[in-house]
């Protein structure tokens, strides 16, 4: 029997679960003073989230550590000035599409999409290099030299002399691979909605530490499954120890409001449901009353039965009843529950019915089958190629799977590892079959492919350009096979910011070259490479559809109708009639270039002219 605690309420332990919230990777696992472990924060990693340098001081706990974590960790918070610059060329339905291409580093797209996805992610998936050193494309070898490990461990000193007794030998093929994924992790985690949810494919490389990292950054309450997925059907004679048929598949919800979607029935399933007394609510099967629980574990389960058809009482003895005495009378008055064929069984069965039965829970273990394999992956890209231009690429069916599970017919799923694009591949064809609107956005690094390599020789020299190409062929294929479903993309480039450097640091500014810098923007940039900017800046969704006007000579951009208004003239003719003829079409914000105004005077008078004529219209400049 459970005592009472006999004093207020823990606050400190409250306080914990609320920075737990904000930062599960600050709460930890500590020694209290009456030698019981219970939940702690760690202050030096908390310290570590809320500052702009390297926090020192370690203290003992139980947590995930490698040389170079906090400058990981450093690189998740780190602000950066880059931009997204549009490339309608390499596009497909620019102005119309709400599918996004995001090529450059994804941390850089991460820390990018915060103002504007964050908390809207349904799905992440991601497939990273799996740390082997001869994926095809990917160079995913994040070994260090052992003198570099030995160096930034401290197991070394500067002039290589031995500082401790034994080298973590293996521990350098490690670090650097973590130092790359946490921060990227750790991002895209704030992308997640409440309901949202990671799936993450690894090998045996580098799964343990995946794991790890994501009870880390995600809370291990948060953990949802390890999936083991068949990605070979047969064995291998060729290995010397085990052959590997699995990979994983990790999934973390971003919080408990996360719902596993449910498989659709099967008649194999439905077979199970029989009508042996001929009710006539249908079929149906029995489960259990007896409890899992003995009856000492729960004794408010425990009361006498009796057999209304024969009138013997029964008593719980190695098991507890399932039910309360009160739902015992309900499932009796109700007719729900079945004493047996004969009707004298000592202990009944609960009537489960078929028209009552939910989907099938899916299980850890997928086969071939039913998510694919890696020939099937093959397959999907030479069937779009007419030759393997890329190495290993995940099955169609497989991110179809992950679909199913994880996703609404209306989601947007990020997969910022994009390789050869199986996941927006698979976005297409599940919104052609069954008339969906998910979106996808797919982050890939303009990383050269290997010169040998059949994707550089059929003349991708990029793994983004085989990504964006596959993309348009599946677009071509579904709509070819008379999808009516959104199958272009919106291409993005990460770059600098379109912003001169003057622009970040004023006080920089020689005085003696004023007039080099009465334009802050660089010259090279375009009035639509502001435009995305702004969207950036403001959290305006990057896929809403984008006119243009001509207002008394001067372009104007309107983003989804009037969300969003900008004029980036730059000819220093923006004056008052303009403004008021803007202001007419109420736009929620606008903003304009700084060097646009015809003259101070138009510049203060903008605002006034807004209150006056739009007064919910925000207004900015750049």
């Amino acid at each position: 029997m459970e005592k009472l605690k006999m004093h207020s309420p823990n606050l400190t332990q409250d306080n914990i679960a609320r920075v737990r919230d904000l930062f599960p990777g600050c709460v930890t696992e500590a020694k209290g003073e009456d030698g019981t472990v219970k939940l702690a924060v760690d202050f030096d990693q908390l310290r570590q989230e809320l500052a702009e340098s390297i926090v020192e001081g370690p203290q003992e706990r139980y947590h995930l550590n490698w040389p170079g974590k906090r400058e990981a960790l450093l690189a998740a918070n780190a602000p950066i000035a880059k931009t997204l610059r549009p490339c309608r060329e390499e596009s497909v339905d620019f102005d119309t599409t709400k599918n996004l291409f995001i090529e450059g580093d994804n941390l850089d797209a991460l820390k990018l999409l915060q103002e504007t996805y964050l908390g809207q992610i349904k799905l992440i998936y991601i497939d990273p290099p799996y740390n082997t050193g001869n994926d095809f494309i990917y160079n995913d070898d994040f070994a260090e030299s052992a003198h570099e490990y030995l160096r930034r461990s401290n197991q070394v000193d500067a002039e290589g002399n031995r500082l401790v007794a034994n080298a973590a030998s293996n521990g350098r093929f490690h670090s650097d691979w973590l130092s790359m994924i946490y921060p990227r992790l750790k991002t895209a985690r704030n992308l997640l909605a409440d309901d949202g949810v990671l799936f993450v494919s690894a090998d045996y490389h580098e799964s343990a530490n995946l794991r790890r990292l994501c009870d880390e950054i995600f809370g291990d309450q948060n953990f949802q499954a390890d999936i083991s997925w068949q990605k070979r059907y047969t064995r291998s004679n060729n290995t010397q120890d085990f052959t590997t048929v699995v990979e994983h598949i990790l999934v973390y919800s971003r919080s408990d409001a996360f719902v596993v979607n449910l498989l659709p029935r099967t008649d194999e399933a439905d077979g199970r449901y029989l009508n042996p007394d001929n009710d006539p609510r249908g079929p149906w099967k029995g489960a259990s009353f007896l409890n899992p629980a003995t009856p000492e574990q729960r004794p408010n389960l425990c009361y006498p039965i009796t057999n209304p058809n024969t009138g013997s009482a029964a008593t719980p003895t190695t098991n507890a009843w399932r039910r309360s005495k009160e739902e015992f009378d309900r499932l009796q008055n109700e007719g729900l529950l079945y004493w047996g064929a004969d009707g004298s069984s000592p202990v009944p069965s609960i009537k489960m019915f078929l028209t009552e039965a939910r989907g099938l829970t899916p299980i850890n273990f997928w086969e071939h089958t039913y998510a694919g394999n890696t020939d099937d992956g093959t397959r999907d890209v030479s069937s779009l190629f007419g030759s393997r231009v890329f190495d290993n690429p995940k099955p169609v069916q497989l991110m179809k799977r992950i679909l199913e599970h994880a996703t609404t017919s209306d989601s947007i799923i990020l997969d910022f590892f994009a390789g050869s694009g199986s996941m927006a591949h698979a976005v297409l064809e599940k919104n052609a079959e069954d008339g969906g609107t998910r979106r996808f956005i797919m982050v890939q690094i303009d990383e050269k492919t290997p010169d040998d390599s059949t994707a550089n020789k059929v003349g991708f020299n990029t793994i983004a350009e085989v990504s964006k190409e596959r993309i348009r062929r599946a677009s071509k294929k579904v709509g070819e096979e008379g999808a009516k479903v959104d199958l272009g993309f919106r291409v993005l480039k990460i770059d600098t910011s379109n912003m001169a450097d003057i622009y970040y640091a004023p006080d920089a500014l020689d005085k003696a070259k004023f007039d080099l810098f009465v334009d802050n923007i660089k010259p090279d940039r375009m009035p639509e490479d502001l435009l995305f900017q702004v969207m950036l800046d403001w959290g305006v969704d990057l896929a809403l559809p984008i006119t243009k006007q001509s207002i008394q000579g001067k372009e104007v951009f309107f983003v989804d109708g009037n969300a969003l208004a900008a004029c980036f003239d730059a000819s220093g003719s923006i004056d008052e009639a303009f403004v008021k003829e803007l202001a007419k079409h109420q736009p929620l914000r606008v903003v304009f270039r700084d060097a646009g105004y015809k003259n101070s005077a138009v510049k203060i008078n903008v605002e006034q002219i807004f209150k006056l004529l739009s007064p919910a219209t925000e207004v900015k400049c750049i």
